[in-house]
């Protein structure tokens, strides 16, 4: 090259290049974004938690609508008697026997496997049906943090349906001339004692002794405990959320369960 001339300029791109500067976030911005992100968090909680109990009552009912659709459709389809045991035990023990109280709901569905009723239409003392004559329909089904609630007048939580709608509180009015509210709830044996009792499981340690029940006959038809007690238009199962043994009482998310006497037809109705 001769020493007067000069190269010219060079076209290839360098290899690296120096990146512009860039700022950084500042710590007053990063707390202003924790302190909005708390106050969201404080508002939409409540309204998660209400939306997750709302979740679980529904499922809670649809479970045990469920259960009872397939046991009438097991009574129907074989010609045999079926029967829905309820039970609320205590959720923070874990005895056996278990231990009667609040918070988990059990449901065992069992079927007499000769068809028959098992026990004498003219029942007149306690009688626990004997295992070897009951078949095991399906498994047993445990429902935590919920309580079998009876249905009051005057209880704006949970009122006894007017009858006049299809709403909850509209819901149709379970008692017949003024007898006994046909409800499972509040722990008891709804009408009376349950004469005819049955255990889980059929053989072995007796884990749950179920008081209380919805008999189905082969027609379908649907009575609270056992033939002592008259078919009734409609009997009803209330569930209320609990938070472990104790009962929610302001909670409105609360489910109504109904199923008619003759027809066997099952309804839910939430708020």
């Amino acid at each position: 090259m001769h020493p007067l001339t000069q190269a010219a300029p060079s076209t290839r791109t360098p290899l690296y290049r120096r990146a512009p500067s860039q700022g950084g976030f500042t710590l007053i911005e990063l707390l202003t974004v924790i302190a909005i992100i708390l106050v969201m968090m404080g508002i939409l909680g409540p309204a998660l938690i209400g939306l997750k109990k709302s979740g679980d009552i529904t499922k809670a009912a649809a479970d045990i609508s469920g259960v009872l659709q397939n046991a009438r459709t097991y009574a129907t389809a074989n010609n045999t008697y079926v029967w829905v045991g309820f039970f609320e035990e205590d959720i923070t023990t874990s005895a056996t026997p278990a231990t009667q109280g609040t918070g988990r709901v059990v449901l065992s569905t069992v079927a007499s496997k000769d068809g028959t009723m098992i026990y004498p239409s003219n029942i007149t003392t306690t009688t626990t049906l004997a295992t070897s004559s009951l078949l095991q329909v399906g498994k047993l089904v445990k429902i935590d943090n919920m309580h079998l609630k009876k249905a009051t007048a005057g209880n704006a939580t949970f009122p006894i349906g007017s009858g006049t709608g299809v709403t909850l509180d509209t819901r149709p009015y379970v008692n017949t001339n003024g007898s006994p509210v046909w409800q499972i709830g509040d722990i008891d044996t709804g009408t009376g004692t349950t004469l005819a009792q049955f255990q889980y499981p059929l053989g072995g340690t007796t884990q749950y002794t179920f008081k209380t029940a919805i008999q189905f006959s082969p027609r379908g038809e649907a009575r609270l405990n056992d033939i002592t007690q008259s078919l009734q238009p409609i009997l009803e199962i209330g569930l209320q959320p609990t938070h472990g043994t104790t009962v929610d009482a302001n909670n409105k998310n609360v489910a109504a369960i109904q199923i008619t006497g003759i027809a066997g037809n099952v309804k839910i109705y939430r708020r």
